[in-house]
């Protein structure tokens, strides 16, 4: 195993100057808290138990990184064996310019490094010492609902933790809050760590609005910043979970500053500018006081290479009938629904399906749901006509959390009440959408629920990581094979998140903070020519991923008939006519093969498994009596 010391002198630099949750105290388990050579360890809790409960796996991954410029590249060895990822792919673009972008591009949003799970499974995963173990970084800020001070403390370089600049920011803002005080407590050993505690107006708190938010940004000695937002919070377990990670290309300082009748814009959905505007936005609801010198550093560096829409919340209202989101940043759905009107689909006569995947479901009611929420998933541009999508929403069982790498200590992150007859009613509107997260309960001849020929799995091995990320995916047909828009945020499914029906009077309120991203392919191809397709078990999509097959049905030519073995002759009865159609499938081939290919890496297999009628979505609330793969049982939130 690779020590962290080696890990470090590995890092060479070529040009510096370039939730919704609750807490329980169910169990005390033994913490192994151990550091393998990137400084993981392991713990969960989307919710904060405050008692920690792991399992120990290490392994062995090391991550090796060299700057030229503005260029960042990576090479990351697991097992021992190198694997190629660019951990910024948009940094390759030269800021604006994609037009020697590469034709396959790796995933803009990854997965999380499972403790536990085999290095084959962990290919292109990132981990929380992967962002925070750079030595050149001199100021941290970490934004997050529940914090183990400690681990996050452990995840910095060894040699310069105790230099870096640490800015804790968390939404506990009663001070008899358990995780106010665990914080508190821990920051009296280290001298370089503020803690900042987010303004929470007590009418949104007591509607269970929360700082839920997750995300890290990073200033360094080299005079550049990164941002990264993430699913998981800063304890160990939720490290054994599986979580996503998006990160931006290191940002360098611009040359000049901005003029001031330049902040509010318009600048286009999805650009650098716009990310800027609304991540400066975002910040400054916090306060001058909380977050000022943030925001008035950021301010200071150039974003022009970050491709993606920040999609967030922030306690407050809003009234749409009032705001020019052209220039004011909005929230939440009003925020969702504005994006999605500027992405045009790859197809407008095909069925679309839209998978929700998230780590807790709160009661929000089938109008909410219905006329607000999925209302706004369903957003196109104006000019464009599709049929209503399908919704399904991707959601763990009981035996898929008992067979999860924690078993069922990870269930204590995972929220979805059906206990009265309200939740018992959202149940029966959610239930005909339902899907397994895992879904290996059944053979892969069961998973066809059509009757036609069982569809082979593609495995995002990710079966025995119970999941706590939170992803929305606007697949461009029922086929899953193209992707339209994702999105990637720390928002579950609940009104808190995302906000309230508009009033009469066009009011939307919001109760937590909440930030994410929203991705899509026109950005990284100005004439909506690339197009993005599941990747699994890495980043990369493969550059031959489109067969023949594939590409006859797309371009519609001859192969097709050819190949179901109707009418081989038509084509050849006429010499030079059967030359133009085969040089015109030809052209059609090489057309379609030259689209830039970008991958979004998925959390969980295709085709999706559907709930049987007797099965139900995992109920922390509700004891579990067959023990988990490790021998525990589970109590239930509120047993002894």
């Amino acid at each position: 195993m690779t020590s962290r010391s080696n890990k470090r002198r590995r890092v060479t630099y070529i040009d510096s100057k370039r939730d919704d949750g609750s807490d329980s105290d169910l169990f005390e388990t033994s913490a192994t808290a151990w550091t393998t050579a990137t400084g993981r360890r392991t713990l969960n809790d989307e919710d904060c138990p405050s008692k920690q409960a792991s399992i120990s796996h290490p392994s062995a991954h090391s991550f090796t990184q060299e700057t030229y410029g503005d260029v960042a590249s990576s090479t990351t060895t697991v097992a021992g064996k190198p694997m190629a990822r660019n951990l910024e792919p948009s940094s390759l673009l030269g800021g604006n310019d994609i037009s020697h972008a590469p034709r396959s591009m790796a995933s803009p949003i990854q997965l999380s490094t499972v403790n536990g799970l085999p290095a084959s499974s962990n290919i292109d995963t990132v981990s929380l010492s992967d962002i925070l173990g750079d030595p050149l970084i001199k100021e941290c800020w970490l934004f997050n609902y529940c914090f183990d001070i400690d681990f996050v403390m452990s995840q910095l370089d060894a040699d310069t933790k105790d230099l870096v600049q640490v800015k804790v920011v968390h939404g506990s803002w009663k001070t008899e809050d358990s995780n106010r005080v665990h914080i508190e407590e821990a920051a009296k050993r280290y001298q370089n760590l503020q803690i900042i505690t987010a303004y929470m107006a007590e009418m949104y708190v007591k509607s269970s609005g929360t700082h839920h938010s997750k995300m890290i940004i990073l200033f360094r000695h080299d005079k550049q910043a990164q941002v990264n937002i993430i699913t998981g919070n800063f304890l160990v377990r939720d490290w054994s979970m599986c979580q996503a990670v998006w990160r931006s290309p290191l940002l360098p300082l611009q040359h000049s500053p901005s003029p001031p009748n330049h902040a509010a814009g318009p600048f286009p959905i999805g650009k650098g500018l716009r990310f800027k505007r609304d991540l400066l936005a975002y910040l400054k609801a916090y306060g001058q006081s909380r977050t000022g010198s943030l925001t008035g550093e950021l301010a200071k560096y150039d974003f022009n290479s970050i491709h993606a829409a920040l999609i967030a919340s922030v306690p407050g209202k809003q009234n749409l009938r009032s705001i020019d989101p052209e220039r004011e940043t909005l929230w939440g759905w009003p925020a969702l629904r504005h994006i999605l009107s500027s992405i045009k689909s790859m197809a407008a006569e095909t069925t679309p399906h839209i998978v929700m995947q998230c780590s807790s479901v709160a009661s929000m009611g089938e109008k909410w749901m219905r006329d607000t929420f999925f209302k706004a998933l369903s957003t196109i541009p104006a000019s464009l006509s599709s049929p209503k999508p399908k919704f399904s929403l991707v959601f763990p069982t009981a035996d898929e959390v008992r067979r999860s790498v924690d078993g069922y200590v990870s269930g204590g992150s995972i929220h979805m009440k059906t206990q009265n007859a309200a939740q018992m009613k959202q149940l029966a509107y959610l239930k005909p959408m339902m899907y397994h997260w895992a879904g290996d309960h059944v053979s892969r001849s069961e998973r066809d629920t059509t009757g036609s020929s069982p569809q082979p799995v593609r495995q995002a091995l990710r079966r025995r990581a119970a999941p706590h990320i939170k992803t929305y995916v606007r697949f461009l047909d029922q086929s899953m094979t193209k992707i339209d828009w994702a999105m990637m945020t720390s928002a579950n499914l609940s009104k808190q998140a995302w906000g309230e029906a508009a009033s009469a009077g066009g009011e939307v309120r919001i109760c937590s903070y909440e930030i994410g991203v929203v991705v899509w392919p026109a950005l990284w191809d100005g004439h909506d020519e690339a197009e993005m397709v599941p990747v699994f078990g890495k980043d990369m999509p493969d550059a031959d991923a489109i067969n023949d097959d594939e590409l006859d049905e797309k371009t519609g030519s001859r192969d097709a008939v050819e190949k179901k073995g109707q009418d081989d002759e038509e084509e050849t009865t006429d010499e030079e006519g059967g030359k133009g159609i085969r040089a015109q499938r030809k052209a059609e081939k090489v057309e379609a093969k030259s689209k830039r290919r970008i991958g979004l890496r998925m959390p969980y297999d295709l085709p999706l498994v559907p709930y049987a009628k007797d099965e139900m979505p995992w109920c922390a609330a509700i004891p579990c009596t067959e023990p988990d793969w490790t021998g525990r049982t589970w109590p239930g939130f509120g047993g002894s």
